[in-house]
């Protein structure tokens, strides 16, 4: 029997040339930018669609900045489906966020977070939210109240950039800060059914039931500022 050999240069080729990239996604979209670092262009206010987003949530030194809370999450006027997100985000002291995910954009539904799982933003250090839940799962880069981190201590204090990439695919999530990651889960199945029945999101009706929606930025009130927001569709 003979064997093939091939050199990492020729599985690379290979691996391009059935479209499938050297980290096993599918090679599909290409990189879009979500923020100029100018304007708000793209984005607005959940349940506020074609309506000016108000000086609340504002562009500061090329980065999107809740300057006050109260005005409501920021979502992307385009929804998606399966997707690559990177992004850089620095919290106030004391300060508490979330990147949401396939947000369904319904008048029921009064929250982005009644429809959209979230990847938890937190100054770990001073928010009582990193000693509520369990095991550490509301800490920053978590899946919200649902499952601990992969990698715990994996944020940079208040104050400091954090680079965080979230990865969903064929129905898996990936959550990324730093570096290492901080998540893995199937958002739907019985596994994902009983996370879900295990934390605060018990009962919700629209939680975690949609595969395509909006990305939101949390206003939970405090400053906090995101930049460097590309995305790509898988």
């Amino acid at each position: 029997m003979k064997y093939l050999r091939l050199s990492a240069a020729g599985l690379l080729a290979l691996a391009l040339t059935v479209n499938v990239q050297a980290d096993g996604l599918p090679k599909k979209g290409k990189w879009e930018s979500l923020f100029d670092g100018k304007d708000l262009k793209g984005w607005h206010v959940y349940q506020k669609a074609g309506q000016p987003v108000t000086e609340k949530w504002t562009v500061d030194n090329s980065a999107i900045h809740l300057a006050q809370g109260g005005v409501g999450d920021l979502v992307t006027d385009k929804e998606y489906g399966d997707f690559e997100l990177e992004l850089e985000w620095k919290i106030a002291e004391g300060g508490n966020s979330g990147v949401i995910y396939h947000v369904h954009e319904d008048p029921k539904y009064k929250a982005t977070y009644m429809t959209g799982p979230e990847m938890q933003v937190l100054d770990n250090e001073r928010h009582p939210d990193a000693k509520k839940g369990r095991d550490g799962n509301r800490t920053a880069g978590s899946l919200y109240d649902i499952q601990k981190p992969v990698t715990p201590n994996a944020a940079k204090p208040a104050g400091e950039w954090n680079k965080a990439r979230l990865v969903i695919h064929n129905g898996k999530v990936e959550h990324y800060l730093n570096g290492k990651k901080t998540a893995e889960y199937t958002a739907s199945g019985p596994e994902w059914d009983k996370m879900v029945e295990e934390s605060k999101f018990k009962g919700w009706e629209g939680f975690g039931k949609y595969s395509t929606g909006h990305i939101a930025l949390q206003d939970h009130g405090d400053k906090v500022w995101y930049r460097n927001i590309k995305i790509r569709e898988l």
